[in-house]
Formats: C-alpha cells, sequence, structure tokens
C-alpha cells in the first residue's frame, strides 16, 4: 500500500484521477491540494463522486509522501516543484507538458521519463519521476511506432484527430462552452499543436529516416474522446503492415488491433487504444482511438504508477465501455 497526493484535483484529469486511486486497492490519497479550494468537500468539485469519498481538499503538503501527481496547468510543475522540495524517496508523475522533451526533462539531478509504457516501459520501471504524454500526443504516437521501428515512415504522414471538449480543461472558454461547442466542428493549431515535439523525439529514437508530419487537430461536439487518422505511402501488404503492429503490441495490455473500423464508445471511459488498418493502393490508413482523459491522461498516469511501484500494469484499470 503505497499513500499518493494530488496536486490540483478540482480539474477534469484531477477529478478523473481521484476517481481511479479511491478504488485502486494498493493506494490510499494522502491529500489533495489545492489553494482556492482548501477546506471544501471534494464532492463540491466531482459530483461524480458523491457517497465514494468523504476526503477534501486541502492547503497542506505531505512533502515526504511516496507519490505525488501534478494535474496543474502547463507550465506550472516546474515553478510548483522549486517552491516546494519534495523528499527524494518521494516519486512524481506530472500530467502537464513541462518535462515532456528531452530538453526539459532532467530537473534537480532526476530524469522525468518519458511515460509512455508501450515504448519506455523497462525504463518506466525504474524511474523515480514521469512526464506523462499528452492525449493527442498518445493516440497518434501509439498510431505510427510500430511502423517507425520498421523503418517505414520515410514519406510524408497526414494526421487528422478530432478530441472531445474535456481536452481543452474544465476553465470556460469560446470555444468551450456549450452553446458554441454544440452543433459545432472547428479546426485549430494547424500544423503547429504542442504535442508535434514528443511525438517526434519518440518516433525518432528508432533512429530510421523520417517524413514530415502534417497534423491537424479538430475541436468536436462531444465531451471525451479522440479519434485519429493518419494515412502515409506503405508498399507492402495490409497483411505485412497487421503482422508488424502485432507484433509490436503483442505485450501490451491496453493497446489492440481490431479488425473492423474504429468508433469512440469502444475506448471511452477505459485505458485502451484501439486501432485499426486500412490499404488503399499504395497508402495505409492508421485508425487510433482513446479516452482523452484516461489512456490519454489520467489513466495513463495509473497505468505508469503501477509499473513505477510493481503493480500489476492494469490494476485499478480494467474499465468497461458504454457501448449503447
Amino acid at each position: 500500500m503505497i499513500k499518493a497526493g494530488i496536486i490540483g484535483g478540482s480539474g477534469y484529469t484531477g477529478g478523473e484521477l481521484i476517481r481511479l486511486l479511491l478504488h485502486h486497492p494498493q493506494v490510499e490519497i494522502d491529500f489533495i491540494y489545492s489553494t482556492t479550494k482548501a477546506g471544501k468537500a471534494i464532492t463540491a468539485a466531482h459530483a461524480d463522486l458523491l457517497g465514494q469519498t468523504d476526503l477534501k481538499f486541502t492547503n497542506a503538503l505531505n512533502l515526504d509522501i511516496d507519490l505525488v501527481f501534478l494535474c496543474l496547468g502547463h507550465g506550472n510543475s516546474h515553478k510548483f516543484l522549486l517552491e516546494n522540495p519534495f523528499s527524494s524517496a518521494t516519486k512524481i508523475i506530472d500530467l502537464s507538458n513541462d518535462f515532456r522533451l528531452q530538453a526539459d526533462a532532467v530537473f534537480k539531478g532526476n530524469k522525468f521519463v518519458y511515460g509512455l509504457p508501450e515504448l519506455f516501459k523497462s525504463e518506466i520501471k525504474k524511474a523515480v519521476a514521469i512526464a506523462n504524454p499528452g492525449c493527442f500526443a498518445t493516440a497518434i504516437q501509439l498510431a505510427l511506432l510500430p511502423l517507425a521501428k520498421a523503418g517505414k515512415l520515410s514519406n510524408e504522414v497526414h494526421i487528422n484527430a478530432v478530441t472531445g471538449s474535456t481536452g481543452a480543461g474544465i476553465k470556460p472558454s469560446e470555444t468551450t462552452h456549450f452553446s458554441w461547442r454544440n452543433n459545432n466542428a472547428s479546426w485549430y493549431k494547424p500544423f503547429t499543436h504542442q504535442h508535434l515535439g514528443e511525438i517526434g523525439e519518440s518516433l525518432n529514437s528508432f533512429g530510421t529516416d523520417m517524413g514530415k508530419r502534417y497534423f491537424l487537430p479538430h475541436r468536436g461536439n462531444f465531451t471525451r474522446g479522440i479519434l485519429a487518422t493518419a494515412y502515409t505511402k506503405f508498399n507492402e501488404s495490409l497483411e505485412v503492415a497487421e503482422q508488424l503492429y502485432g507484433s509490436f503490441y503483442q505485450n501490451a495490455v491496453f493497446t489492440h488491433i481490431a479488425e473492423a473500423p474504429l468508433h469512440l464508445k469502444q475506448v471511452v471511459n477505459t485505458n485502451n487504444c484501439h486501432i485499426h488498418l486500412q490499404k488503399h493502393d499504395d497508402i495505409l490508413l492508421v485508425t487510433s482511438a482513446i479516452d482523452n482523459l484516461l489512456k490519454g491522461a489520467s489513466g495513463q498516469a495509473v497505468q505508469n504508477m503501477n509499473l513505477m511501484f510493481g503493480f500489476e500494469e492494469n490494476l485499478g484499470l480494467n474499465l468497461k465501455a458504454s457501448a449503447f
């Protein structure tokens, strides 16, 4: 049994993390830190947890905790850790983008390991600090990693992905409130999305030639989930592609290859990534689907925690999708 603390528990990722940890058999939540909600019940921010916990937000920290999750806005985790030096025995999982890139990964002598279990499982098991991947980055990397390893990404890759409104965080904005988002669709950050950096570092880790990647993200009029499509030239058969993906993910607990085309309801409310392959002439189309708040954030953070502490990788994460 380990004790965990959560920094920034009032947002979407914090709420999902609390939900998962409350039912994890090897974790006790020691504190949920908030400077703005200290003293208030957790259920005041997360009504879905009514009847499941009597915990309250606090502005007090236990700096000798076994593990701390940082669910802060991008750019705030580095500052928080500087101002609040945790024990050298405390392990850290950061859900922001502060430590994902190699140039930012070293903090006070410790290196943040990039927390994509399908690629860096052995490193995660030995890590003291994890940089949890971004949601788009997770969906896209899992779609492309087998091709990168096989040296089959030397041509241009075109990627489209649509995400639910929770991907923008809990703070209301012009493009997240109901009246704008409902019955609507739009693209944003064309070809410049911040997740391209971490995607590139992972794909390039195999040392093979890489073509340019063109990523166009979209806002969907739904709350959660990411459906990503990527296509590139592939001169071999669909059967060869299926063998590449099957071999790459043969030991992956949560990433599965689907025979039929995908839809979001297969993965929403789970920590799974589903992948589908289709061939058209010399083009391979790869589709991936995840829940942006689980496999794209809090679920993957718990998966990384399980690996760091020697628990079963899927412990506390056997969640079923609501398919209808």
